[in-house]
């Protein structure tokens, strides 16, 4: 029997790549998406497909939740929201109805709805800022720096909190930061906005070179959401895992140093005390021993191919037209 998947948020940057990997496998996938960036192109290879069906919606709307989920959705993954730091400081409001009261909302939603799975797409952002020495693994403190962290961990306890109360399986992935290529490409990401304008010859100022992030390819990140709705319930159920691999834990001075070996004349300037305080590493131990997951692709891999991409003009406007290409402005 094929696997009936609903993607709330299924159009983004790392929806789209998920939308691709699951009709690969044969799945049947419903996207309930509002095109908040005005991203309807990324869905254009998808439409046709009898196993894709695209519902133009709002998560807060429950009678576009009821419309995307009345055909024996089985599973639902919860990736909608307003993503990342700045776009979330810069629409305070709209992230408050959206990252908070709309993702509740859609969860509490399929409280008595008849779905196997449901699993909700976190961050590690969750961590903020830990120790030098430290790794932070699921049981770590959270420590959230951002109203998008805020409004994850809030969903987060939200979501554990319905554990014994419903009949679903549920889990959380803390996303590690996303890399790699989609057709909703995104260039306001570390490792591609950093490739970007090297490629391009302009000289990229980083901030606080020694800042650890984890990253994960948004081609693992589909690897592991299909490993997690084809796990038994008992490996899974409400259950918190990390997502990405230890491989890619990286600094921002190590993402450069990669992207120099490609790119040997790029100009790079370094300094301190950037806006953004994080700096945390992370452990992917448990989603390795318990799933068996470790990613296919590491950040090298990942400026490679997307360094082959630009030099064949893919990404050729992408400096001139940086709104098209990231989570700046919305359409709400």
């Amino acid at each position: 029997m094929k696997k009936n998947i609903l993607l709330l948020g299924g159009a983004g940057y790392v929806g789209t790549v998920i939308t691709a990997d699951f009709l690969r496998r044969g799945y049947h996938v419903t996207v309930l998406d509002n095109f908040v960036y005005k991203n309807q192109f990324a869905i254009q290879p998808y439409l046709g497909d009898p196993n894709y069906k695209l519902i133009l919606g709002d998560i807060n709307d429950p009678k576009k939740l009821q419309l995307a989920s009345a055909e024996c959705v089985d599973s639902v993954v919860v990736l909608a929201g307003l993503v990342g730091d700045p776009i979330t400081k810069k629409y305070t409001t709209e992230s408050k109805k959206i990252n908070e009261d709309g993702i509740q909302g859609c969860i509490d939603f399929f409280d008595d709805k008849n779905i196997s799975n449901l699993l909700f797409i976190s961050t590690c952002s969750n961590y903020g800022l830990i120790g030098e020495n430290e790794l932070a693994d699921e049981k770590f403190e959270l420590n959230p720096l951002s109203l998008y962290a805020k409004a994850k961990v809030a969903a987060e306890k939200h979501l554990l909190s319905k554990k014994g109360k419903v009949s679903y399986t549920a889990t959380v992935l803390r996303f590690a930061t996303a890399f790699g290529l989609s057709p909703r490409m995104r260039f306001d990401l570390s490792v591609s906005e950093f490739v970007r304008d090297l490629f391009f010859g302009e000289e990229l100022l980083v901030f606080d070179e020694h800042t650890w992030r984890p990253y994960c390819h948004v081609r693992d990140f589909a690897q592991l959401i299909d490993l997690v709705l084809s796990a038994p319930k008992e490996k899974i159920d409400f259950e918190v895992f990390n997502a990405g691999g230890d491989v890619n834990n990286n600094t921002k001075k190590m993402i450069v140093d990669s992207i120099l070996e490609f790119l040997p004349d790029a100009k790079v300037k370094y300094t301190e005390k950037g806006s953004d305080p994080r700096n945390y590493k992370v452990s992917f131990k448990k989603v390795k021993e318990t799933l068996g997951f470790e990613p296919k692709y590491t950040v090298p891999m990942g400026i490679k191919e997307l360094i082959n991409a630009l030099e064949m003009g893919v990404y050729a406007d992408s400096l001139k037209n940086k709104k098209h290409y990231g989570n700046y402005e919305i359409n709400y």
